[in-house]
């Protein structure tokens, strides 16, 4: 496995190799198909093999796959960013959300001339050391919330405080003057399964990091053209001062970027002295796919409210399904994100996460797979919609998970 969570060790059983996406279905080499809400975990918002994406990295192809120079098409993804994105002012592309949200992490201790950097208990911001401390994603899945490999002596310039609490956010302030060089967040929590800001929260971190000279950055990999066009900066009307985002950009293509406030973004080399650099960096064929993506989300008049309505549509009919099988369990949904959790009320937190019944979420996994769905394998991440799905696929995964939450326990030989 080249990811640890693909392994399918919270959830058991042995994975499926997939061999090929249409729509919203995934056929694995054993010829089964399963309507799928991983969705390469968020890029394909449009679908598998979509026809104006598929074009696009053709036509890309035959003039090459990488050439390590500047590119037009470069130039017009950062622009489509700059349109869509209310904070972002400059783009500098990468080829993952690790590297966005490091490459943010280092514009914001240059520019504040400050070490220590904010996050929240379960939010996974990448692989890199500094955010590895109480992360969230697969590594809560594996139960490893710090990596070995990471030195202490970066560990320890990492503040972890709890999502929604704003209060322990400013404690940490008071507590570290002048330290915080930034705090960073997912707007929308998705890597601790979803949860949503709390009224309030997202504009007390605007107002608690403007006024300790200390830079805000929202982590929109997974939010970014999701939830809105602009992200849920435009979704919630708080404006960070940079912006990581991957996945959708790309088009299910290796692409992510930073962007945000010209005096910040402008320390980057080789304006400024902050070097960042890949070899891959706006690669052509990448950006083709995510140019082609962007453009098909901004051309569909309706494209956010029928990724809205395919949500609430999910998520009444899980509810009824819970409700009917008599199951302790909820539906946590922003637009085309949401987790079913096995707890009893809907989490706020990291902590309230980890109350979700991990073996009866396990034996939902299997059996939804076994019957034609393909769910994230682990109750920490989201699930994700697509203008692929139709009422259709949500009726029969509705009609599955009544089946499956019915049968919850049941011995293996009557499944």
């Amino acid at each position: 496995m080249n990811s640890p969570v693909r392994a399918h060790r919270s959830v058991g059983g042995k994975p499926p190799f997939i061999v090929r996406g249409r729509g919203s279905h995934l056929t694995d080499a054993d010829g089964r198909n399963y309507v799928d809400y991983v969705g390469s975990w968020g890029p394909l918002i449009l679908g598998h093999a979509h026809p104006r994406v598929i074009d696009a990295v053709r036509h890309a192809a035959i003039d090459g796959t990488s050439f390590g120079a500047p590119t037009a098409a470069e130039v017009d993804l950062a622009e489509m960013i700059v349109d869509a994105v209310p904070s972002v002012e400059m783009v500098r592309c990468v080829s993952s959300g690790t590297e966005a949200c490091m490459t943010a992490v280092r514009l914001a201790r240059a520019f504040t001339k400050r070490d220590r950097v904010l996050k929240f208990a379960g939010g996974y911001h990448g692989h890199s050391d500094t955010f590895l401390v109480q992360a969230g994603s697969g590594s809560a899945t594996l139960g490893q919330p710090d990596s070995a490999g990471v030195p202490e002596s970066v560990a320890a310039l990492t503040l972890v405080v709890p999502y929604n609490d704003a209060g322990a956010v400013e404690e940490a302030f008071r507590t570290h003057p002048r330290q915080i060089a930034a705090v960073i967040v997912e707007p929308v929590a998705a890597n601790m399964g979803v949860v949503p800001p709390e009224p309030g929260f997202l504009e007390a971190l605007r107002a608690i990091t403007s006024r300790h000279g200390a830079v805000l950055i929202f982590d929109e990999v997974i939010t970014g053209f999701r939830v809105a066009l602009g992200g849920a900066q435009e979704l919630y009307g708080v404006r960070p001062d940079l912006t990581c985002m991957g996945k959708i950009i790309g088009g299910g293509m290796p692409l992510a970027a930073v962007g945000g406030r010209r005096e910040i973004m402008e320390l980057l080399a080789p304006i400024g002295p902050v070097y960042q650099a890949g070899t891959l960096s706006g690669n052509p064929i990448a950006v083709a796919a995510g140019k082609a993506t962007l453009a098909a989300l901004m051309d569909g008049p309706h494209t956010y409210e029928a990724l809205e309505q395919l949500g609430a549509e999910l998520e009444a009919g899980l509810r009824h399904a819970i409700a009917d099988a008599g199951r302790v369990a909820v539906v946590s949904r922003v637009g085309s994100l949401l987790t079913l959790f096995f707890s009893a009320s809907p989490p706020r937190d990291f902590a309230g996460a980890l109350l979700t019944d991990r073996v009866e979420f396990a034996d939902f996994f299997r059996r939804m797979l076994q019957d034609g769905i393909y769910l994230p394998p682990s109750v920490f991440e989201a699930w994700f919609l697509s203008l692929a799905h139709d009422p259709v696929e949500i009726q029969r995964t509705v009609e599955a998970a009544s089946r499956a939450l019915h049968r919850l326990g049941d011995r293996p030989n009557d499944r």
